[in-house]
């Protein structure tokens, strides 16, 4: 699934992201709003991680749709 179809479907999205990434508060997925470099950028704060990193992990994430 890429991210413009992801981003469709946000709001029946939004639990499976926060259970794979539980640091991402309710607010975070608000603001994110199924947008990759807001998501990206969300990832690299919360978990202090790399912008590659957080790219590989949207990535592998988008895979598993």
């Amino acid at each position: 699934m890429n991210w413009e179809q992801l981003e469709g479907k946000w709001d029946q999205i939004k639990g499976t992201i926060k259970t794979k990434w539980a640091e991402l508060t309710d607010d975070d997925l608000l603001l994110i709003e199924g947008k990759k470099d807001k998501f990206i950028g969300m990832l690299q704060e919360r978990y202090g991680i790399t912008k590659e990193e957080a790219e590989k992990q949207a990535d592998e994430f988008d895979l598993d749709l």
